[in-house]
């Protein structure tokens, strides 16, 4: 079992920045890729970023390459997304999401076994 919390969402302007934190309670934190995802309301929740086990690797969503970083910290067991150049169609809830350890390209909701509760980041224009 891992339980995930995430923190850092906020009011931000346009051209502003965030950093989001997702802290895992397990102590087994290197078997697992991570994943961020956001949902916009009215909207279904949409792959954002993801992170292998060691940090060496990571994928994003083509509407935030080059604006947003995923990294992660396996002695804090966190995983973190550095967001910039924020614009108001970032506006959602953004959840953070576990999945067995084994480096594959994730998009879907269904390959995460865990999700957080989510956090609120708002754009304002």
């Amino acid at each position: 079992q891992v339980q995930l919390v995430e923190s850092g969402g906020g009011l931000v302007q346009a051209g502003g920045s965030l950093r989001l934190s997702c802290a895992a309670s397990t102590r087994t934190f290197t078997n697992y890729d991570m994943g961020w995802f956001r949902q916009a309301p009215g909207k279904e929740r949409e792959f954002v970023a993801a992170v292998s086990w060691s940090g060496g690797r990571t994928d994003y969503s083509d509407s935030v390459k080059g604006r947003f970083t995923v990294s992660r910290d396996n002695v804090k067991d966190m995983i973190f997304l550095q967001m910039n150049s924020l614009k108001p169609e970032d506006t959602a809830v953004y959840y953070c999401a576990a999945a067995s350890a084994g480096w594959r390209t994730r998009t879907n909701l269904n390959e995460y076994d865990y999700w957080g509760q989510g956090t609120q980041v708002t754009v304002s224009s």
